[in-house]
């Protein structure tokens, strides 16, 4: 999974280089409207609690939250979201997943197929690359500010199933069914969170180099600083050094 833990890295990172904390929000906003969908009790709906949880990790005002919930649950008029998925491959065959929350799908997939065409990527019908991924939890603690001992007991102690150090973060992943108890036990235990999300780790990667690795991410950058996706994944693997080189001069 080094590929995705170096990529969730890269957007934590991304994040914070360009004040993106209002774009971040709205994505968050998005999420929780949908899971309140299933009940505004986020203590009856797993889904709608894991959304708030990772809400409240980005310092989100509780009076959004509950505005967000009560939108999605019906009690306020509100846009209606609905999710949709998009498949494809990017330079050298990667294979990218594309997790859209939209209110206009037509608007969406024309800015989809706009980014792949632009940047040499393929964009290919459902189910084409959607079976190489598994929905994992990402936990991303600072690793200044803390140590891999103490980040690995507590992780072992919640239930993680591994922990690695990707740059300053040690990047914990859970299952998918495990991520809100193991975050919300590592948030107990005042671990220093940065970043937490359900994601789509794959189970296997693509080696890319060059300019096919520079176009890829151009690519996936491109995909998720559009405003209707909720996630990008792909099975990327580039070296650490060329992975570092090619951010900075994006």
């Amino acid at each position: 999974m080094s590929g995705h833990s170096k990529w969730s890295t890269i957007k934590h990172k991304k994040g914070a280089k360009d004040a993106q904390r209002s774009k971040v929000w709205s994505r968050l906003i998005r999420e929780v409207t949908i899971a309140a969908r299933g009940g505004g009790d986020p203590e009856a709906n797993p889904r709608l609690r894991l959304a708030v949880s990772a809400a409240r990790a980005s310092n989100m005002p509780k009076d959004t939250i509950e505005k967000a919930i009560k939108r999605g649950s019906g009690d306020m008029d509100g846009v209606v979201y609905e999710e949709i998925s998009y498949e494809g491959y990017g330079p050298g065959g990667v294979a990218v997943l594309i997790d859209t929350q939209t209110d206009n799908r037509n608007r969406t997939a024309a800015e989809v197929r706009h980014v792949f065409t632009k940047y040499n990527g393929t964009l290919g019908s459902a189910g084409c690359v959607g079976y190489l991924f598994e929905r994992k939890g990402l936990i991303l603690i600072d690793a200044e500010a803390t140590d891999l001992d103490t980040v690995m007991d507590a992780a072992i102690e919640a239930g993680a199933e591994d922990v690695e150090v990707e740059g300053d973060s040690l990047v914990v992943t859970t299952s998918f069914s495990d991520y809100g108890k193991v975050l919300q036990d590592l948030q107990d235990g005042g671990l220093p969170i940065t970043s937490s999300e359900l994601t789509r780790i794959p189970a296997t990667e693509t080696k890319v180099t060059g300019k096919d690795a520079e176009t890829l991410l151009k690519l996936i950058n491109a995909l998720d600083d559009l405003d209707d996706v909720a996630a990008v994944s792909a099975n990327f693997d580039i070296d650490d050094e060329e992975l570092a080189s090619i951010q900075e001069n994006l």
